[in-house]
Formats: structure tokens, sequence, C-alpha cells
């Protein structure tokens, strides 16, 4: 239903600065700043946080104090900055798949120029696709569809303009984040993952291993998320590692976690020293223990979880996918039947013609593209035009879905799932099986969900500027100015992020850092097992079933099986410092509601707490984004190693000494996190 009263903040009928050079080169830099970061945070934690209200946050100050922008050229900036977000989310969760698949098939895929070009294919579509639905989900429904994200976005440049100082506290906490970073990743004062672990000889509880991974970005993200969903993945986290781990490790000798390790390419072979868990063929042992047992079992088990829960998320939605889908149609018919009369400024979108034309050009080039994978023209068509099918039909759910409950519950796994396993199925129905045809399958699947993630990221731009005033044509063509800039740099950082440094060479890794303990990659890496599972029938399908059937039984209980499902994969070293973030959260709303303090879901948004936890991520992401880059080049390693000063602590302290150091240091942020939010 349409809120036919509703009047933006800027009327129809002002002229006002808006598409301009500088907030397009503005939300450029932004977007670069975030989707680098979103890449860095995305492959350790599988988890993203929107990037649309910082980007707005830091607009109104940088953009108004230095610059002179509107709050229409505040709006562009923040529209341009946030795809670079949603992008690197949709790349990262899907394109280091390819580095998993049978006998290294689409290894050679993962390379800069192929995900640039799917990276930007993937963005224009999920605008492309949004252009004729913004009428009939934005504007008909504005009364029913809040667009959370949006909306407070939109309240943030409003307030912006009126003369709000919000930016203070973001800034504060980028300042913060970037101190404690360089404090642990330059000088080594703080501990990055301090832990223990009990000895695999422990007759009663052998390699039970706790740890955290103890830096900025991941209290931040726990506090914006909350303690509910900080909790559920934390719990995920202790069954895998406090559960599941020290029971297998007391169950199996060392030699059939070696095997397991073999078949599954871990470790080369049962003489060859090293692999994950460090094996030594000498005395058949592991260094580490849980780690093997992880890489070995665990991680097929939370495999099964994540796509389980997944489908059930997808499942929970389809009512909203089907009467989605019946009134966008009608909606696209009446908006193409109705183009008479003048159209006022801030209701003119760009043509049918363009999305039609785009939707045309993207299917030829995916067929004529030499480094998209494909071994004829015939089968380079079929799969562009399955990426068009699908893109239309999910680009339409995940914008009816982040309306509804935000861009932060939108199931994108569940459709990029579902979407992979279609493909696969259809890809069997015209005899196309084996290793051959992984990397095509993937293709689509990760095409669809970055799609999905522009689609719903593009949706709350929409609503923030249908409720300031914006022309949603400037807004279109910004949303595509910065899918193309931003893949441009998220290609780079993957490739960057995925070059083992010397610490990571040192540690057992050897070609890839991305699927490492360094780098989980958790979603791309069940891609691969799924595309592997159903095209070549090499997984272990017991392991897998084993997830499955946890996540049902979780979600019967009545907690979210897919936050379950990422804690069970992922190490507890991502999620415990993730609820810890979220335990700060929750103290925080305790103590409000024993005051009595009430305020609205856009007012939290705007808190100092919210606002400090963002700067806390951002600056702590893109800290780590710069360090690994600097990292990565010999000269700059090693004047990096020279300000190393973390041997000397811990030879002074102890490594228990060194770990309650930094275990200081985490608890002192904490503390300030709650002051802040306090005040």
């Amino acid at each position: 239903m349409s809120d036919n009263n509703f009047k933006p903040f800027v009327p129809a009928n002002t002229k006002m600065k808006e598409l301009t050079l500088k907030s397009i080169l503005l939300g450029c830099i932004f977007g670069v700043i975030f989707g680098a970061a979103t890449v860095y945070l995305a492959l350790k934690a599988g988890l993203t946080v929107s990037a649309s209200i910082p980007i707005a946050v830091i607009a109104i100050t940088l953009g108004r104090k230095f610059f002179g922008t509107t709050i229409l050229e505040n709006n562009i900036i923040q529209t341009t900055g946030s795809a670079g977000e949603s992008i690197a989310a949709g790349v990262v969760f899907t394109l280091p798949g390819f580095l998993f698949l049978s006998d290294g098939a689409g290894a050679d895929y993962f390379n800069y120029i192929t995900i640039l070009t799917l990276a930007i294919i993937g963005g224009i579509l999920g605008t492309l696709m949004m252009i004729p639905l913004r009428r009939s989900l934005i504007v008909k429904e504005h009364g029913t569809l809040p667009y959370p994200e949006g909306t407070a976005c939109a309240d943030v440049l409003i307030a912006g303009e009126k003369g709000g100082d919000f930016a203070k506290t973001a800034f504060w906490g980028l300042g913060f984040a970037f101190t404690y970073a360089a404090l642990q990743k330059i000088f080594h004062v703080i501990a990055e993952t301090p832990g223990y672990m009990t000895k695999q000889v422990n007759r009663f509880f052998p390699s039970a291993n706790i740890s955290a991974d103890i830096t900025p970005e991941y209290m931040g993200v726990g506090y914006i998320i909350g303690p509910r969903i900080g909790g559920v993945l934390v719990a995920g986290g202790v069954l895998s590692w406090l559960a599941l781990i020290p029971l297998l490790a007391s169950l199996l000798p060392a030699d059939m976690i070696a095997t397991q390790l073999v078949k599954i390419g871990y470790l080369a072979n049962l003489q060859t020293p090293g692999g994950q868990g460090n094996w030594d063929p000498a005395t058949h042992t592991f260094g580490d223990y849980a780690s093997a047992i992880y890489y070995a079992y665990v991680r097929q088990i939370g495999a099964g979880a994540v796509a389980a829960g997944g489908f059930i998320t997808l499942l929970k939605t389809i009512p909203t996918i089907i009467s989605t889908f019946k009134g966008s149609l009608g909606a696209v018919k009446s908006s193409a039947a109705n183009t008479t009369g003048e159209v006022p400024r801030t209701e003119k979108d760009l043509s049918l013609k363009v999305v039609l034309l785009g939707s045309l050009g993207l299917v030829i080039l995916m067929t004529i593209l030499p480094q998209l994978p494909g071994g004829s023209l015939g089968q380079k068509l079929l799969v562009g035009l399955l990426v068009i099918i699908f893109g239309a039909f999910f680009v339409t759910v995940s914008s009816r879905i982040v309306g509804l409950i935000g861009s932060s519950n939108n199931p994108i796994s569940g459709m990029t799932i579902a979407t992979l396993m279609g493909t696969c199925l259809v890809f069997i129905a015209v005899g196309w099986t084996g290793k051959v045809y992984e990397p095509m399958a993937l293709v689509v699947g990760s095409m669809i969900c970055i799609a999905a993630a522009n689609a719903g990221g593009t949706s709350q731009d929409l609503k923030s500027g249908y409720i300031v005033g914006a022309t949603p044509r400037n807004q279109q063509i910004a949303l595509f100015v910065g899918a193309i800039v931003s893949s441009i740099v998220i290609g780079l950082t993957v490739k960057f992020l995925d070059r083992p440094t010397a610490d990571m060479i040192a540690h057992g890794v050897k070609n890839h850092a991305i699927g490492s303990l360094y780098f989980p990659a958790p979603q791309g890496t069940l891609l691969a097992t799924l595309d592997i599972g159903i095209l070549s029938g090499k997984l272990d399908w017991q392991f897998v079933l084993v997830g499955v059937f946890l996540a049902i039984t979780i979600e019967l209980c009545g907690v979210n099986a897919l936050s379950f499902a990422v804690g069970a994969y992922l190490p507890l070293s991502t999620t415990l410092p993730i609820f810890i973030g979220g335990a700060i959260r929750g103290v925080v709303d305790y103590k409000k509601k024993k005051d009595k303090i009430e305020t609205s879901p856009e007012e939290e948004e705007l808190g100092k707490g919210n606002l400090f936890a963002t700067g806390l991520v951002a600056g702590g992401a893109v800290a780590g984004v710069i360090i690994a880059i600097l990292a990565g080049f010999d000269s700059s390693a090693e004047f990096l190693a020279k300000l190393n000063i973390g041997n000397g602590i811990q030879s002074a302290l102890g490594e228990g000494g060194y770990y309650i150091l930094g275990t200081g240091f985490f608890a002192f942020m904490g503390w300030y996190l709650y002051r802040t939010a306090r005040k």
C-alpha cells in the first residue's frame, strides 16, 4: 500500500546540486575504503555490517565542512560508497570457492581479471534489476516496507542538514581502532590470539581449545549485532571446539586423522610432514590436534549445517517470495503502461530500455569473454541465461526481504545455495557432470550472490533517496559508477590478502592464505563443497548430513540455525570476541532498561555506542588491510619486522604473561566502548 501523503525532505520542484563530480569522487573513495574493509572482515569472520550509515555520517562532516555539499550530494556520496560494501560481500562469500574445487579445477579462475569481471557484472546486474522494482517496492509500499538501514541513513542525512553532529564519535572509534591495530599488528605489544589448549594426552579433556582474536573489528561487529546473535554464534563455536573436537580426539588415532586430511587435500601424504595440524610422520603425531580434527571432520560438519541453515531460512521466506514476485510483475506491467504525462524529478528512473539492453549486454559479455569458464559459446550462453533468470527472481526476493527485516538478516546464503544446486541439476539434466563444469556452476552462484547483495544495498539507498527527495535516476547512475570503481579495488584486496606473508608461511600456509585459519572464507568453502558433491560425487556425505541434522535440531529448538551453523563452522577464536562485543551491548541495553530510557530503532542506530562500534569495525578492518598489503612487499615487510617488539615482551613476561597483557588491552577497549555507549 502506498503512502500518498508522504512528502520528501527536499520537494520535487526544488533545484539543488546532486550528481556532481565531487559527490561521485568522494563516494568512490568511501566505496574503495569500505569495500576493502568488508573484504577483510568477510574473509576472516564470514560476516559484514552495513556501510551506508557510517559513510553518511562521514559524508556529512567532511562534505559539508570542506566541500560545501548539499544533502542530495551527501546522499549520492553514501549511495556510491555503499555499492562497494555490498559487492565486496558477494565477492568474498563466493569467489574464493574457485580455490577449493576438485583437483584445482577452478584455481586458474581465481585471478584478478576474472574476479574484477564477475564483480562488475554481478554489481551491475543487481542495480539493473532494481530499476523496474523501485516504484512498486520503495514508493507504493512506503508505509509497509520500512527498509530499516535506508530509513536510518535518511535520518542521519536530514539531522546533519539540521546541524546534527554524529561524526565525532565514529571518528574517535576509527582512531582508537587504528592505534590498537598498530600496537597489535605492527609493534606486537598486544597478542593477536591469546588461547589455551589442553594436551592430547590429557585423560579427561584432550585437545580442547579456547582462544580469541582480540581485535577491534570483532568487538565492534559483536556490539552492532547484539547479544542474541552473538550468543548463538559463539554457541556453535563452543560445540565444535569444546565438544566435538575433544570427543573425536579421544576416539580417533592420529593415523586415521592424517589419512582423512590426505583424502580431502590438506596433507600431501602420510610420509610428508606439515599440513593442517603440523603432522609428524616420524612420531605419528600432530603438533596441533585441534586444527587437524577441525579440518579433517568438523569443517565438513559445519558446511552441512550452514547449507541446511541457509535452506531453512529460505524456506521460511517462501510465502514472502511468492507474493513479492507476483506483486512485482504486476507493478512492472502497470508502470510500463503508465508512462504518459510530466514525471516529477523525484520519480525519474532510468528507462526500462536500459534494463533490457543492459541485461542482454551482460549475457553477451558472459558468452564471449575468454576469462570466464566454459568450453564453448553454447555453454557460456547457458550460464549467462541462468544468471539473468535466477537474478531477476532473487533480486526481487532480496529487495523485499531487506525491506522487512534489514540487510543484515538477508538470507543471501540460502539464495546462493539454492541457485548453485539448481544450476548443478540443470547441468546434470543436459549431461554435464565432472570437475570441468564445477567452475561454471560456481560462476552462476557467485553472480546471484553478488547481485542479490547489491540489490539489498541498492534498495536501502533508494529508500534513503525517496525520504530525502533525491532523483532516482541520479542514484542509479551513481550505483553503476560505485559498482565499477569499487570492483577494481575489491579484486586487488582479495588477491593481496590471499598472498601468504612470511609469518603465515612459517605457520604452514603455502600457496593461498584464503582458506587457512587466517582467512577461513567459510561461505566460499561451503559452495565449493556442494559444487563438488553434486557434480563429482567426492563429498563425505556422512559428515555433511551430521551437520544438516544438527541445524534441523537447532531450528526445532527455536534458535536461528544459520547463525549457529556459521559459528560451528568458524574457529572459536573468531566468534568468542564477537560474543564479548555482543555481551557489552547486552549490558548497555539492560542498564538503559533499568534506567527506563526508551529509544527508537532509528535513535539506537545513531547512538554513541553504535557509532563508536562502527568506527572500531571500519578502523580495525582498514588497518588490517593496509598492514596485510605492506606485509606483502619484501622491503616494507622487513621494515615492519624491525618494529616487532613482541618477542622481547614475550621473553620478559612468558607466553602466559604476554597473553594476559593482550587480554588486558582488549578488556580496556571493551570498558571504553561501554563507557562511550552509556554517555
